[in-house]
């Protein structure tokens, strides 16, 4: 890993801090406006979905809506642009759509798993990604379920332990490979370290591996575009960053892995203007901006005959401790490059702005 020095180094600026009165999981900013949306847990148990809107060095509440159960996390990534429905998975299993201008009563609603959603991700709508709109589920109940708003309540696939597996508590999922109308795949993490490759044109488990580490996120750092790179994070401080190029027949991909920290890795977002930009969000409350170096080859012969991938390197652009607590939820917005949102269990909500991201 190589640093990033000089006056050149990108700063993150906290621009507006909101303190909440309920536990935060997820923060998402709402597409094409300087909106976001924060989803938790109030103290009575009971689910919360807020709506703010960003006004120059301040965020006003535009709605809070309660909902009975715990909200985990949500996603925009299967609406369309006109629409900008939220889709939901909250602690009793339930996978809603919500209109937000109407958000008494979902727009669709299904009972997806028996046990908590812990992660959700969304491909097809807001323009990006070919093929029908797709909402993914990860649950506790060791299923991975793809959902099809437009059919009611059964699933398009449904990746599961075979008998005699051992069900693990999925903890993230994330769609890729969404170039074109035919492909498609999932990847999910799970509480054992396992990461699993599904790919939804064959339905077929595609590749797996294990990183001897609860899997926190996993994340694409395109949906819609031919697999080029995956970062998955880890419960110890580690994370993995996969080159999805070369699949070789009996090594899989090639990757480089980065000790961060000592805490927990939450979660990893790519910079929507620039795929080799992320950051890392840490149970020390600590943030963490990467960049991701490719090698002067991508790929090389073995001694076979077989094309095998070759890692990158990391450079490490920034880092900055925001809070006690454990950073538990990020979001870039896809508009105005440089400008985040992250949610933390200190019960606040964050906007920052990372500077001279052009620059990099």
């Amino acid at each position: 890993m190589s640093a990033v020095l000089g006056s050149e180094r990108p700063q993150v600026v906290s621009h507006v801090q909101q303190a909440l009165s309920y536990t935060v999981f997820d923060c998402k900013w709402v597409p094409r406006s300087a909106r976001l949306m924060c989803l938790g847990s109030a103290a009575r148990g009971t689910g919360v979905i807020q709506l703010y809107e960003l006004r120059g060095t301040r965020l006003e509440v535009l709605r809070e809506i309660e909902k009975p159960k715990p909200i985990k996390c949500g996603t925009f990534g299967a609406t369309s642009l006109q629409q900008r429905y939220l889709a939901t998975g909250d602690f009793d299993g339930n996978l809603n759509i919500w209109n937000l201008e109407a958000p008494e009563i979902p727009v669709y609603s299904v009972k997806g798993h028996k046990e908590i959603i812990n992660s959700i991700d969304g491909v097809g709508g807001l323009g990006i990604g070919e093929g029908a709109p797709e909402i993914v589920t990860g649950s506790r109940d060791g299923t991975v379920k793809v959902w099809d708003p437009r059919q009611n309540d059964t699933p398009v696939a449904n990746m599961e332990p075979v008998q005699g597996e051992s069900k693990r508590d999925c903890w993230t999922v994330a769609f890729g490979n969404a170039y074109n109308q035919e492909e498609r795949v999932v990847c999910a993490g799970y509480d054992n370290g396992d990461i699993k490759l599904f790919d939804l044109k064959t339905m077929s488990l595609r590749w797996e591996t294990n990183i001897k580490n609860g899997v926190c996120s996993v994340e694409f750092d395109r949906k819609d575009i031919n697999m080029n790179k995956l970062v998955a994070t880890s419960l110890e401080g580690k994370f993995h960053v996969f080159d999805m190029r070369t699949q070789h027949p009996a090594k899989g991909f090639a990757s480089v892995s980065e000790k961060a920290q000592k805490s927990t890795i939450w979660q990893v977002r790519h910079l929507p203007q620039n795929r080799d930009i992320f950051m890392t969000s840490g149970g020390s409350g600590s943030l963490h901006l990467w960049k991701y170096e490719y090698p002067a080859q991508r790929s090389k012969k073995d001694s076979e005959g077989s094309e095998m991938g070759v890692a990158g390197s990391l450079s490490l652009l920034q880092n900055v401790t925001l809070s006690t607590q454990p950073i538990s939820s990020l979001d870039w917005s896809a508009d105005k490059k440089g400008l985040c949102v992250c949610g933390a269990f200190d019960q606040t909500v964050r906007v920052l702005i990372v500077t001279k991201l052009n620059k990099i």
